[in-house]
């Protein structure tokens, strides 16, 4: 029950604003309810091609006891070109009979040679237009957008649903970015913020196609300019605030196996200085704890205090690097995916006017402390490993 209850509201919705006799209502068998929706180039030189996936709520329901499936799929993907995003939306119109309806979009997928060239073109219809989701989350597809929307899926009647629900648990590794429409276009008319969105691409298992994520696109202005691994991508979720959950795998202090750390809750928080050759200088503070997870290394007896402090000192200086690699991909790529910029305007709003003119020859060359402070709350109730025979 719980696995269709997000299907049965984004069908009831429309219904329940049926019924309740608002002046702009429209009937349910009138709308095509879109779940995802990819921005692809295409073949004709100047214009795009946009991939819908449309919910059939009448392939919804569940097989009859007994009947099986009758192996129609409960969406419908249709791909039509134009010369503009709104252009190119009505001309689905020509294939389909119903209007599309955008209020439940899951996921907005740009492909990466659409993201090269600059999405704020694209992004300008979602935003103006008063029906488009600003929770819609915003990806970039190492290939076409529209093979994401085509993969497949076994958990979910919905490869868009799918799409929308990896970002969300993603949660559990901090290892991809949650950017939705309103945090992308927020970062996207920063002058300094660059923006960032989570990647996906097809993963061949066998003969399936299976969406995964893998890792954050980064934009320089409104053009993709390089992307960050996994690592890095948890790098920049310690800066920003957005680490929740996640693993960290630090050898043992033996050096004869691994332990894994669980974070539990994490912080951090960005300072910034002038320092007297008139250079910005930042420092993030990270404060994270942790609980042991397992371990992988029979010799070491964990609950030893100065065994202890070693792992607390393993997992902080994991967190260091996963920081200092993001930075320095990011300075590589010069773009301030951090909000640097922003912080230094905000404690130096007089200084700012003259810095921000010259931020892109700052932010490669910014000095940057990492403080981290990584505190283990529990062992368990193992205190040492059976030894192996």
């Amino acid at each position: 029950m719980q696995k269709n209850s997000k299907l049965l509201l984004i069908i009831l919705i429309p219904l329940l604003i049926v019924l309740n006799g608002c002046w702009d209502s429209r009937e349910l068998n009138t709308l095509a309810i879109v779940s995802c929706l990819g921005i692809d180039k295409a073949e004709e030189p100047g214009k795009i091609q946009i991939t819908a996936q449309i919910i059939k709520p009448g392939e919804m329901k569940a097989p009859q006891a007994g009947g099986g499936g009758g192996g129609k799929k409960p969406y419908w993907n249709i791909t039509t070109t134009g010369e503009t995003v709104f252009d190119t939306i009505r001309e689905f119109t020509h294939e389909s009979n119903r209007k599309l309806y955008l209020p439940h979009n899951e996921a907005l997928i740009f492909s990466q040679d659409i993201a090269r060239e600059g999405v704020e073109k694209y992004v300008d219809f979602f935003v103006r237009d008063p029906e488009s989701r600003r929770l819609t989350k915003v990806l970039i597809s190492k290939g076409k957008a529209n093979e994401i929307i085509d993969s497949e899926t076994e958990l979910e009647k919905i490869p868009g649903i799918n799409i929308s629900q990896l970002v969300d648990k993603s949660v559990a590794t901090s290892e991809a970015s949650d950017v939705n429409l309103q945090e992308f276009f927020t970062r996207l008319m920063s002058k300094t913020t660059a923006p960032v969105a989570s990647v996906i691409e097809v993963s061949d298992q066998g003969k399936e196609k299976i969406a995964r994520l893998s890792g954050t696109a980064v934009f320089k202005t409104d053009k993709l300019v390089g992307y960050l691994n996994k690592a890095e991508t948890r790098g920049l979720l310690w800066v920003i605030d957005k680490v929740k959950s996640g693993i960290i795998v630090v050898k043992s202090p033996s050096g004869e196996g691994k332990v894994s750390l669980e974070i539990i809750r994490a912080s951090s928080k960005i300072t910034t200085e002038i320092k007297d050759n008139n250079e910005p200088y930042i420092t993030v503070h990270i404060d994270e704890e942790g609980n042991l997870g397992d371990q992988m290394s029979p010799e070491d007896d964990l609950t030893i205090s100065p065994v202890w402090r070693s792992l607390e000192r393993s997992q902080a200086d994991v967190i260091h690097q996963e920081v200092m690699a993001a930075l320095k991909k990011a300075q590589e790529l010069n773009s301030d995916i951090f909000g640097f910029g922003d912080a230094v305007h905000r404690k130096y709003p007089e200084l700012w006017g003259e810095m921000e003119k010259q931020w892109d020859q700052y932010f490669p060359n910014l000095e940057v402390e990492v403080i981290v402070n990584a505190k283990l709350r529990r062992t368990g109730l193992i205190k040492k490993p059976p030894e192996q025979e």
